[in-house]
């Protein structure tokens, strides 16, 4: 059974950082794409961003572009989510997701929860201002 389990929220103040992790029991995890989505209460669900299975390629929703930074290691079947310049509205729960990558697909196709066959519980990140 695959398992994805995030780690590294928290209560951080505006300005500051957080490092989410994502530790998963993938055994091809190699051949996966990850991305991390993120719910506000009363919100949809929002694309945060995603890395293609080499981490070569990496996509990021207009609202984190320039503050957050995905990675991953394969070796270790990890995604991380390094966020600076936190804001009050990136108060949200973050999940990891993933998907068997193809080369092919466009940078949109990893912005659609729908698209993503396994998910994580999620970890709550809250920016106070």
């Amino acid at each position: 059974q695959v398992q994805l389990v995030e780690s590294g929220g928290g209560l951080v103040q505006a300005g500051g950082s957080l490092r989410l992790s994502c530790a998963t029991s993938i055994r091809t995890f190699s051949a996966y794409a990850m991305g991390w989505f993120r719910q506000a209460p009363g919100k949809e669900r929002e694309f945060v961003a995603a890395a293609s299975r080499s981490g070569g390629s990496t996509y990021y929703g207009d609202s984190v572009k320039g503050r957050f930074t995905i990675s991953r290691d394969n070796a270790k079947k990890k995604v991380y989510l390094q966020m600076n310049s936190l804001k009050p509205e990136d108060t949200a729960v973050y999940c990891c997701a993933a998907v068997p990558d193809v080369p092919s697909y466009s940078s949109s196709y990893y912005s659609r929860p729908r698209n993503y066959a396994y998910w994580g519980q999620g970890t709550q990140v809250t920016v106070s201002s």
